[in-house]
């Protein structure tokens, strides 16, 4: 059985999209709910997926405008980073109702998971574990330039907009564009420096799938999000294991761990042997393994 026969449709709110459902093979296994970053998908973390699955049965939804579900804008409203959590505080209830549930969040889908739990603190004693991967707290997170923090500013507030994002959308992101520039970005140079030139041809062709199934708005909307973001101002009162990478490229570990300390009861840290942020985009369950680190596989074994 492939992924793809794992996959189901989702209808929630008036949205259209899918979740990835990995059943557990005994009945007294922990639900884990996996939710995936920002440039994401569910065959993006699929790797990730399988290997969790070990643990438990594992859900992975869409997040609106991401993943090829419909966004926000089709029933009026805006992808702000509340109605987000909304979002996923609804999926809980649906899914869950009266289950304990294990939250495993990828980078952005832990900033809505923390959103979601300080919106609805009711949530949180259905948490039995809370699991940040390459999460963050604040936009004081990032390891960005003055200068480059103010062009990714400027560029997703100019694409946020609807004719500039059909633009961006038909043209920018045509796929002749992408297989042409985007590999000359400073993001793609990362993500492609360790890859042989095959894998490198076959990243390139999915990174055209997540560019085109993630809904230009939304993903700029998210991004300013991101940029902008604030979640210390409310405490969540449950402890956090939060993944760290070394060399992630995107975050500052130390002020990550400051921030986290700030809003969760508690902080342990599990430290991943990554050469980047997150594996390939083409990572399958074996060259996904190295984002859980033994102490974090112990947690999920005996909780």
């Amino acid at each position: 059985m492939t992924i793809q026969d794992n996959i189901q449709p989702l209808n929630i709110n008036g949205l259209k999209g899918r979740m990835l459902v990995l059943p557990s093979k005994k009945t007294d296994n922990k639900d884990i709910l996996l939710l995936y970053g920002h440039h994401a998908s569910i065959e993006r973390m699929a790797g990730i997926a399988e290997d969790l699955h070990q643990y438990g049965a594992v859900t992975m939804p869409d997040f609106p405008g991401f993943g090829g579900m419909d966004s926000f804008y089709k029933i009026g409203m805006k992808p702000t980073l509340d109605n987000l959590a909304d979002y996923l505080a609804s999926f809980i209830k649906l899914r869950y109702k009266n289950k304990k549930i294990t939250i495993v969040a990828m980078s952005f889908g832990f900033v809505v998971a923390t959103r979601m739990l300080q919106k609805h603190p009711k949530l949180v004693s259905k948490v039995d574990v809370l699991v940040s991967v390459v999460g963050f707290c604040h936009r004081d997170d990032f390891v960005f330039s003055r200068k480059r923090y103010l062009f990714y500013r400027s560029l997703a507030s100019v694409f946020s907009r609807k004719l500039p994002a059909l633009f961006f959308r038909y043209v920018v992101l045509s796929p002749i564009v992408l297989r042409t520039a985007y590999s000359k970005t400073h993001n793609a140079k990362n993500k492609f420096k360790n890859l042989t030139k095959e894998e490198a041809n076959k990243a390139m062709n999915f990174e055209i799938h997540l560019w085109h199934c993630n809904e230009v708005r939304t993903y700029m909307d998210t991004t300013i999000s991101m940029l902008t973001l604030d979640n210390c101002s409310k405490q969540v009162k449950m402890p956090v294991h939060h993944v760290s990478v070394n060399a992630d490229q995107y975050f500052n570990n130390q002020i990550v761990e400051q921030h986290m300390h700030v809003v969760f009861s508690d902080f342990i840290e599990h430290k991943a042997v990554m050469d980047n942020h997150a594996p390939s985009i083409i990572a399958n369950k074996e060259a996904s393994s190295g984002l859980m680190p033994q102490s974090l596989r112990n947690v999920l074994s005996r909780s």
